[in-house]
């Protein structure tokens, strides 16, 4: 059986220089690191007209059943000015035992160290390994998520693939290895108001109509309340209005319209359904002869506390000697895709400098975390068997 340095495999993702939605090589440096393992491998390139075409990896080891997968993604946004960074975005380089490059935390040390942490339990079980253990691997998280992991779903349904829990990589950690788990996650919502009004001069507002201080009203209508108070697992839902425009460049001119966009992550006191029936009860209360638009890009979510959670747990407390917070704050992932085909939760490096100039992790926290999946996997397929 092949061993996996963690950090060597994470210097070789970082390596393909890997902005959603180009693969540059990516799932061939797993899919390589993977096969001699005995893992079968599969590229699952999908496209829809006006997305950009995306490449995916799916790799599964055993026949039989419980199966765990680790769900995770090689797309990384773009590096900005490459000359802001210390060292070479896609360089790859450790200093002062600290590996830098964009992907180090988001999410390339992920996926290396869950290979390394399975390459390990199979070695050790070998031919007594009874399960499956499987890979889904994206290059659209960071992009619109369309020819990613929603299609790889799909076809896994179609294929008869099917799993029963998942661990995804994603930083989940704010200042120490350790801290959170993600058992779930808000939802998110935006929506769009157009105020519709009547152009005129503002010298005879009589003969105009506007729309600018019934958009503050309505504004205000969303405002003035919270939501809720929050759940038992979730922090309250929040309302943040993200921009206001009237588009006006003259300044006596009372303009035809005027918009504004918000966008709410929600707990699980609503479903997309009931919070845009909500708001639409809240806007139409405080105003008139308005369009409202909604788009809901995720769901809230939760597994409850369970078999999969306890098993992370105690891995995560055994190597680090923390009690991780189960946790739903946060923004979106992939898992608002996976929660509805197996219970999900979240574990990874820290978040600090996700997305930032100098994306960077200590390499001893990558080769902690490779332990930790370690544990994770040997937890979950114990506990599963003495079901």
């Amino acid at each position: 059986m092949t061993d996996i340095d963690p950090v060597e495999l994470t210097q070789a993702l970082i390596q393909c220089p890997s902005v959603t939605p180009v693969d540059e090589g990516a799932l061939g440096v797993l899919e390589t690191a993977l096969t001699p393992l005995g893992f079968v491998c599969q590229r699952l390139p999908f496209h829809q007209d006006g997305t950009p075409d995306v490449d995916n990896l799916y790799a599964r080891l055993g026949t039989s059943g419980p199966v765990l997968c680790f769900a995770g993604h090689t797309d990384v946004v773009p590096v900005g000015d490459a000359s802001a960074w210390t060292y070479p975005p896609f360089g790859a380089e450790i200093h002062d035992g600290v590996l830098y490059g964009r992907g180090a935390v988001d999410m390339k040390a992920g996926i290396a160290c869950f290979a390394s942490a399975a390459a390990r339990y199979l070695s050790e079980q070998g031919d007594a390994f009874i399960g499956s253990i499987s890979f889904l691997i994206t290059g659209d998280e960071e992009g619109p998520a369309i020819n990613g992991t929603v299609k790889m779903l799909d076809w896994m349904v179609a294929n008869g693939e099917s799993i029963d829990a998942c661990i995804v990589g994603e930083p989940t950690n704010t200042d120490t290895l350790g801290q959170t788990i993600k058992i779930g996650r808000r939802g998110s919502l935006t929506g769009t108001i157009t105020q519709h009004g009547s152009q005129g001069h503002v010298a005879y507002p009589q003969h105009a109509d506007n729309p600018v201080p019934k958009l503050v009203k309505l504004l205000s209508a969303l405002t003035d309340e919270p939501l809720d108070q929050g759940t038992e697992h979730f922090q309250p839902s929040n309302l943040e209005i993200t921009t206001v425009d009237v588009g006006n460049t003259a300044t006596n001119v009372i303009p035809n319209s005027a918009r504004a966009v918000f966008n709410v992550r929600f707990n699980d006191t609503y479903t997309p359904d009931t919070l845009k029936a909500r708001l639409s009860d809240q806007l139409g209360a405080a105003g008139d002869n308005f369009d409202l638009d909604f788009s809901v890009s995720g769901d809230s979510f939760l597994t409850p506390p369970g078999l999969l959670s306890d098993v992370m747990s105690q891995a995560v407390k055994k190597i680090t000697g923390l009690t991780p917070e189960l946790s739903t704050s946060g923004g979106t992932s992939d898992a608002r895709f996976i929660k509805d085909h197996s219970a999900v939760a979240e574990f990874g490096l820290m978040n600090q400098t996700a997305h930032k100039v100098d994306e960077c992790a200590r390499v001893e926290d990558i080769r902690k975390l490779a332990d930790i999946y370690y544990e994770m996997i040997a937890g979950y397929f114990r506990e599963s068997a003495s079901v």
